[in-house]
C-alpha cells in the first residue's frame, strides 16, 4: 500500500510539471519552428541527464534495453513534443490540452499490450468513462480549432502512451531519471543535426517569454517531470497511475487562462468534477 501510494504521489507531481508543457509549448511555437522547439528541448535535456549520469556513475543500460530506450525516444523525446507543436501551430493551447484527457487510455491499452497488465473491467469501465467525457468536452465546446491539429494531437496521444508504457517497464529495472536520460541521450545525435538545420535566423528577435517556455520544456517537461512520472508508474502500476493523466488538462486549462488569457468555460468545471470521479473510480477497481 506505501508503495502504490508513493506511485501516486510521484505521479501527482509529475502530471503537475506536464501541465505546462502545452501552454509553454503554444508560447514557443509562435516565435520557433516546431522541428527547432523539438531538437532544442531535447538537446538541452540530455545535457542536463548526460551530467546526471555521469556525476551519479550510472552504469550504461544492457544491450537488451537499447530497443525499448529507443521506443521511448520515438515516443516522449521526440514524437509527442513534435507532434503536439505541430498541432499547436493550428489550433489553441486549451483545445490541444483537453486531448491529454485520453492519455490515461493510451498508456494502459500500451500496458497491457507491451507490459502484460490485467486490470479489472471495472477500470476499463472509469478508464472509458473518462475519456468520453474529455473527449465529448472537446467536441462539443471547441468549434475553433482545425481538423489537422486534432489529428496531430490524437497522433501525439498514440505515440505517448507508447513512450509512457514502454518507460514505466523499464524504470521497474533501470530507474525513471535513468531511463529518460538514456532515452534522450540515444536521440541525442539527430536532435543535434536537426537542431543546427533548424537554427533561427535572428536570435535577438526572439522575445523572453519564447526563450522561457523553451526552458521550460527543456528543463520541466523533457526532464524533471519524467523522473516523478516513470517513478510513479513503476510504483503504482501503469495502467493506475496513468489514471491522473485524466486531471492534466484541467491544470493545463487553468494555466492557459493564467499565461495565455484563453477564457474558461463553465462547462471546464464540470467536466474536471466528472473526471476526478473517474480517476477516483478506476483507482478503486484498478
Amino acid at each position: 500500500m506505501d508503495r502504490k501510494l508513493t506511485g501516486w504521489g510521484s505521479g501527482g507531481i509529475g502530471v503537475l510539471i506536464f501541465s505546462g508543457s502545452l501552454p509553454a509549448t503554444r508560447v514557443a511555437v509562435a516565435e520557433f519552428e516546431p522541428l527547432f522547439l523539438t531538437s532544442a528541448r531535447a538537446v538541452i535535456a540530455a545535457l542536463l541527464g548526460a551530467l546526471c549520469l555521469a556525476v551519479l556513475r550510472q552504469s550504461r543500460p544492457e544491450r537488451s534495453d537499447l530497443v525499448a530506450l529507443t521506443v521511448v525516444a520515438l515516443g516522449v523525446v521526440i514524437g509527442f513534443p513534435l507532434l503536439t507543436a505541430l498541432a499547436l501551430q493550428s489550433i489553441t493551447a486549451a483545445r490541444s490540452i483537453v486531448f491529454i484527457g485520453l492519455l490515461p487510455l493510451s498508456t494502459a491499452l500500451f500496458g497491457v499490450l507491451r507490459c502484460g497488465e490485467r486490470p479489472k473491467p471495472g477500470f476499463w469501465l472509469f478508464s472509458l468513462l473518462g475519456a468520453a467525457t474529455v473527449s465529448g468536452f472537446a467536441l462539443t465546446q471547441s468549434t475553433s480549432g482545425a481538423l489537422r491539429g486534432d489529428l496531430w494531437m490524437l497522433a501525439a496521444i498514440a505515440v505517448c502512451g507508447l513512450g509512457y508504457a514502454e518507460g514505466a517497464t523499464l524504470s521497474r529495472r533501470l530507474g525513471g531519471w535513468q531511463v529518460i536520460s538514456w532515452a534522450l541521450l540515444i536521440a541525442c545525435p539527430v536532435m543535434v543535426g536537426v537542431m543546427g538545420i533548424t537554427w533561427p535566423a535572428a536570435l535577438t528577435t526572439i522575445s523572453p517569454a519564447a526563450w522561457g517556455s523553451l526552458g521550460y520544456v527543456a528543463v520541466f517537461s523533457m526532464m524533471l517531470g519524467f523522473v516523478f512520472w516513470y517513478r510513479g508508474l513503476a510504483l503504482g502500476g501503469i495502467a493506475q497511475v496513468g489514471q491522473l493523466q485524466l486531471l492534466q488538462p484541467f491544470f493545463g486549462f487553468l494555466l492557459a487562462g493564467l499565461l495565455l488569457h484563453e477564457p474558461i468555460a463553465w462547462q471546464m468545471i464540470a467536466c474536471a468534477v466528472l473526471t476526478v470521479l473517474c480517476v477516483a473510480g478506476a483507482r478503486q477497481l484498478a
